[in-house]
């Protein structure tokens, strides 16, 4: 059996998971996303063991009942030691060959986990699980240098340096779960309700967490801007955003300022972190992260087939 011929590859996240059935040009034929992370498993007739295999074994069953009985490549938090088998961590530099000699095999030959990628260093540890498809997808596709710095935005945006094609290092700033924190469980939630937007207020808010060190002060101002008449409170949830990743664009141009920068993922965070970049003076390059993340599902195929 040649993967390449059809598989199935999903990203399957905390959660929600996504899938797409891939055709033997390496063309995506079909598709779904759902909600069916892995916090779901032992839900919804998943079976009652939560995490256990079973559960998992018949959210597995689900996706090919839905994409056709295919091999299957897992990504994600599926592979994390709270999903259905743990794929232990690749140190840096990582790339695409190290990750396929580490697949970890649920089902020997018909489905297979990738494992994330770890940073040990005396002083700092790091981990990420899912972005390392689409880091090295990017740089086999072409959509990357081999040195970029890349920036991933999402829950735990990833500030990636790639030397030789490879994952040198990485740094995860958690700006997403940050906001949404404060948005739905903090004094500001009131004021951050609101659409974010790439506007002035968005823009005002990055330039001034660019110059001032204090987050945690200047998240409070938010909210005494708006009392005082200095800002209109429909503008807080963009300056608060605006606030947050400019914060988290400062810290990462730290990674390498002197190279090109991508921002990789859904177009709807890499446009803020893009905009945030050229405030800051940069000219970052923009990458659908579902094309990257698709493309380095076709080369681990790849390395399969090779390796069989």
């Amino acid at each position: 059996m040649r993967w390449a011929d059809a598989f199935i590859a999903a990203d399957w996240g905390t959660t929600n998971r996504r899938a797409y059935l891939l055709d033997g040009d390496g063309n995506c034929v079909d598709e779904f996303e759902d909600d069916k992370g892995i916090l779901s498993v032992g839900k919804d007739g998943f079976g009652k063991d939560g995490f256990g295999k079973d559960g998992f074994g018949k959210a597995v069953g689900q996706i090919r009942e839905r994409l056709g009985d295919k091999p299957l490549l897992l990504a994600g938090m599926v592979g994390s030691n709270r999903g259905w088998i743990e794929a232990p961590y690749v140190p840096c530099p990582a790339g695409l060959d190290d990750l396929t000699a580490a697949l970890v095999w649920p089902e020997e030959g018909r489905t297979a986990i990738v494992p994330g990628v770890s940073l040990v260093d005396p002083d700092e540890a790091d981990v990420m699980r899912g972005e390392e498809v689409q880091l090295l997808g990017a740089f086999a596709a072409g959509l990357v240098s081999p040195d970029a710095l890349v920036c991933h935005p999402g829950t735990h945006n990833k500030w990636a340096r790639l030397l030789g094609g490879k994952i040198a290092r990485f740094m995860t700033v958690m700006t997403g779960e940050l906001f949404n924190l404060l948005k739905g469980h903090s004094i500001l939630s009131d004021l951050l309700s609101r659409p974010v937007e790439p506007d002035e207020a968005f823009a005002h808010g990055v330039r001034h967490a660019l110059a001032n060190d204090c987050l945690t002060a200047e998240l409070f101002k938010i909210r005494a801007r708006v009392l005082l008449g200095q800002a209109n409170a429909e503008d807080a949830s963009s300056y608060g955003s605006g606030l947050l990743i400019g914060t988290d664009v400062r810290t990462g141009l730290r990674e390498g300022s002197d190279s090109e920068i991508v921002v990789m993922g859904r177009p709807e965070l890499t446009r803020l972190y893009a905009e945030a970049l050229r405030i800051a003076g940069r000219q970052p390059r923009e990458v659908d992260g579902e094309r990257a993340f698709l493309a380095g599902a076709r080369k681990i195929v790849e390395l399969i087939d090779e390796r069989s």
